[in-house]
């Protein structure tokens, strides 16, 4: 088409636009502030895209995509692409790629340049490459520059071509970049950054979402996630301020020598290691069959990073000769549900020792369109290891692949496509199968999904028991220290207090969990950088707040417990609700290191995988299984107690779609908030319990893309005055949608009535979310 064409185009945008927005801000569905929003901002954007001729260059069909997307009137889906730019949040930016599951698999079909619709609020190859020149501009321009970068990618669609793009942008702007060979774990990500002294990670993923969407993580030179300065300076500075003539490539097979390395897991078959230079050594990898020319004519140069991630998490095994012994061998099913662990966790088992570990190969194979999960309109699930519904079909497909195992199978073990979270799903006992009954049924059934709390509780247990029964004590008690987020259960605090450690509470997320265990080791080393010691001291936290009244809460802090003075700087174990663990270490020798005897300052669901497998073996030489043994050991401790989680999401998958969505979501949150403050003279009850009390936490870190006071940690309604039963309103900071969290405490039920006390506290978990749900508008 001709430039006159393309400014027809706008004409005829222009009226479109205008007319759908204000048909939707007449109907109530968008408010007027995010009409107005959009009103200033999309047709600016588009004309800025449209126009602009040096696009054909960078997306060659990018241009043509906007034309066709006008010419068709898609006035709805042309303002959720250009009506905001992609919200760059604690991880990075994660946004859908297309707006229809068509528009994904012409891009799955044709290659990243398919001329879908693309604009600056979608996961598209311009904005990847903008990100990153924002990125390499801020490396080259900090002191110590940035020099080395870290590229890797899951099982999305067309995320091998993604990060061979991000690659050859980072070596135009001369920068040593370490590519992976294949789909690999975000987990292997953050362990290769710190191992190979790189500068900066990039992982390319979306995490558990549903197959629309993808996202650029970034990691900072220890594998966490960048702190809120540094990450405001990069996104604010530099990200937001590039242009189209920024973006400038150099194809690998034109990279000097020295500038590209390649990171595989094929370990060489004779042993090489490389020979000089900064990663003298280490071992190499051989290439991936049948590769062609994938390594550029670099063969030479593929280090072996899975084969030293996996051997780095052998180490925290606390009982090899057990699994390798073990008189009753565990069975173990594994699921990758179509993501990056399907080799590394089948891997990892197996050389640990455990013998009997089934692949459910219908789960198995690459593939970021998830087939298994519902892909309708308006119904997309979420390939998510922690949803009851990924159970089922992990469940389903195991029966149909291995029907004569089901009865001796001991656990299914499941993680996302990027394999930094974990699921397990455990088998019932009978007289357990009153208190697990399906959440979407109502059934009892002989398997359940085992929530994230109650197996990090086991593990924290178990890890705790074994030095304990190994040294009569755990070492160094005073030292240690558990970290979790304020949304995890209350069972983790009781087990570390009954063992003498300190308890740590940040806001959600591990980069929190991260920042929280890195203040902790500033404070060991007489560095406040956070400002949280008065007088060398640590102050009370309570909520958030250092004083009761404080409007804004600290931005990482939740709580903590017996933390006092300086001592504690061992964190033995890192736990979020959301699957996610991992075990911090020591403090470390340097801001580029992991910590001491640690993992990963990230979450990674192969080191849980095999931690989980290792407490089950144990359990089943003990001749117990894992409930019962979460019933014994836990539950029933006078010291713990019985605490019952319950989690679920608004909407159950996504997000609420669109520009009505931010009007949803502030609707819903505007009831809460009316909830929260008329709840002292207002009786409130929620599955037949009395609100008491209430709180909201707003720290302010999302008040910027969102609106000031925005409560980011939610409201939390409590049943009680010891503040151990309550139900948690929490708001994702960067997309559309809620989360409910929801804890009782059931007291120290006798072991004859715990079961039945667990199964009242679970309906009432449930039926408390159904009430809220009513109240705010938020019904499933």
């Amino acid at each position: 088409m001709t430039q006159l064409d393309d400014k027809q185009l706008l004409e005829s945008a222009e009226r479109g636009i205008a007319t759908y927005l204000a048909d939707e801000r007449d109907r109530g569905r968008i408010a007027g502030t995010y009409y107005e929003a959009a009103v200033a901002k999309t047709l600016p954007n588009l004309r800025k895209w449209l126009l602009a001729e040096e696009l054909d260059r960078i997306s060659p069909n990018l241009r043509d995509g906007l034309r066709e997307a006008v010419a068709s009137e898609q006035w709805e889906a042309l303002c959720n692409a250009f009506s905001r730019d992609v919200s760059f949040g604690t991880g990075g930016i994660r946004e859908k790629m297309g707006a229809t599951r068509e528009a994904i698999l012409r891009l799955k079909n044709e290659g990243i340049h398919a001329p879908i619709l693309k604009g600056p609020n979608t996961i598209n190859d311009v904005i990847l490459l903008m990100t990153s020149a924002g990125v390499a501009q801020y490396g080259r321009q900090r002191s110590p520059r940035f020099e080395r970068i870290v590229i890797g990618y899951d099982s999305r669609v067309r995320g091998s071509d993604f990060a061979r793009l991000i690659a050859s942008l980072f070596l135009a702007y001369d920068y040593t970049v370490y590519l992976f060979d294949e789909a690999c774990l975000y987990p292997s990500v953050t362990y290769a950054v710190p191992t190979l002294k790189a500068d900066v990670g990039v992982f390319i993923s979306a995490s558990h979402n549903d197959f629309r969407y993808n996202g650029y993580k970034l990691s900072c030179h220890n594998g966490s996630q960048f702190d809120p300065a540094e990450r405001k300076a990069i996104y604010e500075d530099f990200i937001t301020k590039v242009v189209f003539s920024d973006i400038k490539t150099s194809s690998p097979s034109d990279a000097p020598p020295e500038k590209l390395w390649f990171l595989g897991g094929v370990a060489s078959a004779d042993g090489r290691t490389i020979d000089d230079g900064p990663h003298k050594g280490l071992p190499l990898s051989d290439p991936l069959p049948d590769a062609g020319d994938a390594y550029a004519g670099r063969t030479d140069r593929i280090i072996d990073i899975h084969t030293m991630h996996i051997d780095h998490v052998k180490q925290f095994l606390l009982r090899r000769s057990m699994i390798a012994e073990a008189k009753r061998p565990l069975s173990i099913g594994y699921s990758a549900f179509n993501g990056s662990g399907r080799k590394a966790v089948p891997r990892l088992l197996g050389e640990v020792g455990f013998k009997q570990v089934r692949r459910i190969m219908s789960l198995d194979a690459l593939d970021g369109m998830f087939p298994a999960f519902c892909s309708d309109p308006g119904k997309e699930q979420q390939p998510d290891p922690g949803d009851w519904r990924a159970a089922d079909i992990a469940v389903a497909a195991f029966k149909k692949e291995y029907p004569e195992q089901w009865d001796g199978v001991d656990l299914i073990i499941g993680t996302d496509p990027d394999a930094d979270r974990c699921g397990v799903i455990v088998k019932v006992p009978p007289h357990q199968r009153v208190a697990y009954t399906h959440p979407g049924t109502g059934e009892e059934r002989d398997y359940t999904l085992l929530c994230a709390d109650d197996v990090w509780s086991l593990i924290l247990w178990y890890r705790l028991n074994y030095e304990v029964e190994t040294h009569g004590r755990v070492r160094e008690a005073e030292k240690k220290f558990i970290v979790l987020s304020h949304t995890t259960t209350d069972l983790l605090p009781r087990i570390a207090r009954k063992y003498g450690l300190g308890v740590l509470k940040t806001w959600v997320g591990f980069a929190q969990l991260a920042a929280g265990t890195g203040a902790v080791w500033g404070i060991s080393r007489g560095e406040d950088t956070e400002g949280l010691t008065e007088d060398g001291k640590l102050p009370p936290y309570d909520e958030g707040r250092r004083e009761p009244g404080d409007a804004v809460c600290n931005r990482s802090i939740h709580s903590w417990e017996a933390m006092e003075g300086t001592r504690r700087c061992i964190n033995v174990a890192a736990l979020e609700q959301s699957n996610g663990f991992s075990l911090l270490g020591d403090v470390p020798p340097d801001a580029r290191s992991l910590g001491v005897d640690g993992h990963v300052r990230d979450k990674d669901g192969t080191f849980a995988a095999v931690l989980v497998a290792e407490l089950a073996q144990y359990a089943k030489e003990a001749g117990v299984n894992l409930l019962d043994l979460l019933d014994e050991k836990v539950f029933l401790d006078p010291q713990v107690g019985l605490y019952i989680t319950y989690y679920e999401p608004d909407p159950i998958d996504g997000e609420y779609e669109g520009l009505p969505g931010y009007t949803k979501k502030r609707g819903i949150l505007n009831r809460t908030e009316d909830l929260f403050t008329g709840q002292t003279s207002t009786d409130i009850v929620l599955g037949g319990l009395a609100v008491k009390s209430a709180v909201v936490y707003r720290t302010g870190k999302y008040d910027a893309i969102n609106w000031p006071g925005f409560p980011d940690e939610g409201y939390r309604f409590y049943f009680d005055d010891e503040h151990r039963s309550h139900l948690t309103i929490r708001p994702s900071g960067t997309s559309n949608a809620l989360r409910f969290h929801v804890q009782l405490f059931g007291g120290h039920p006798s072991r004859d009535a715990l079961i039945k006390k667990k199964a009242e506290l679970r309906a009432t978990t449930i039926q408390i979310v159904q009430d809220i749900r009513r109240m705010i508008g938020a019904e499933a």
